[in-house]
């Protein structure tokens, strides 16, 4: 499909720069194929049912942005890195700002800058360098990189965010599910930033089950689609765990007639990769790199709650693939025209397709 299809326009002002507080009290848009409703995230166990199931992603975002300098004969280069995918114990693929300035062999001093030498600097050597990136190879290993990372990290806060103010001390909590748990994220799953330990608790006494999966989110998720086509645009790999146990509980939930409705892109994304043709939910443990657009068959998934994306990008994509274009096209233009706000600190919608 063209991608010009899933353009919109946006005021710059409607990008949320905080998250409402407290975390439920974020507006959602119910998103139904008769029509839309305003309530709020708080409401969501009425607009549940005894039997339905909510799916989690539990990673953990990591501190995943890095700023340091290159000295190669007395030259001194910055270089601003986003790491996106361990390949190793000591191995990790990142986006860099300024990778015209790095060839294989290079040393990296991340936590330095020209201005000001920090003690506690981070060395990492440059191995390669191609479309998908640089891989660095750092003096540290599992998880004493791990604590490394985190002493001269920073949050990596989306562009659209961190085009508009630093990153502050509050977004290290605000920037992270209250769930979180497996570290490896350069992302927040951001449906789940609007879950609070209360409202999980009211969705449990609704009778509505809480299931956990894992999807290590990429930078490649702040990547434009630069094709005009989407065949042509290509999805980063990011890694996903579904237990044998998750798989068999959540199986037991639709054959019981509840619905599946998965908290986020993140978690829908795993789902479908993991679902087989009959619509049964299989243990999983790999990388994925699925891509869905309209005209996809869902097989896993009856709902979907999830923030308000990009204009042309694959989350949207994504959500006019569950719901329709048109549909997602009127309810985007509804959110627009009543305040909602976008992206990660943003508002949240439920989007409810036909009963199977």
């Amino acid at each position: 499909m063209r991608v010009d299809l899933f353009d919109f326009d946006l005021p710059p002002d409607r990008i949320a720069l905080r998250p409402a507080s407290p975390r439920d009290a974020a507006r959602l848009l119910v998103v139904r194929p008769d029509g839309l409703e305003d309530r709020a995230v708080r409401d969501l166990p009425d607009l549940l049912g005894p039997g339905d199931a909510l799916v989690f992603n539990d990673t953990r975002v990591i501190p995943a942005q890095l700023e340091g300098i290159r000295e190669r004969g007395g030259v001194v280069a910055t270089i601003s890195a986003t790491l996106h995918r361990r390949l190793a114990p000591e191995r990790w693929l990142a986006f860099v700002k300024g990778a015209k300035k790095l060839q294989p062999g290079d040393l990296v001093r991340f936590g330095e800058t020209p201005e000001a030498c920090l003690l506690a600097a981070l060395h990492a050597t440059v191995v390669s360098k191609d479309d998908d990136g640089v891989i660095f190879e750092f003096e540290f290993s599992g998880a004493y990189l791990d604590e490394a990372i985190a002493r001269v990290g920073h949050v990596p806060l989306p562009p659209y965010i961190a085009s508009k103010r630093p990153e502050d001390a509050q977004d290290r909590a605000d920037y992270q599910t209250v769930y979180a748990r497996d570290e490896g994220s350069v992302a927040a799953p951001t449906a789940g930033l609007h879950f609070t330990p209360d409202l999980m608790e009211r969705l449990k006494a609704r009778g509505v089950s809480l299931h956990f999966l894992t999807l290590h989110v990429g930078a490649g998720t702040f990547l434009p689609v630069k094709a005009d086509d989407t065949a042509d645009h290509r999805m980063h790999p990011e890694y996903g765990l579904v237990t044998p146990e998750t798989s068999a509980a959540l199986n037991a939930v639709r054959a019981r007639g509840g619905r599946i409705v998965a908290v986020g892109t993140t978690s829908l994304r795993l789902l479908e990769s993991a679902a087989a043709e009959d619509g049964m939910i299989r243990p999983f443990a790999a990388e994925t790199s699925i891509f869905i657009t309209p005209g996809y068959r869902f097989r896993a998934v009856d709902a979907l709650m999830t923030n308000f994306h990009l204009p042309r990008s694959t989350l949207f994509m994504l959500v006019s693939a569950f719901a329709g274009l048109e549909t997602m096209k009127a309810a985007y233009a509804h959110a627009l025209a009543t305040g909602y706000r976008f992206y990660s600190y943003g508002d949240g919608s439920l989007i409810l397709r036909e009963a199977r």
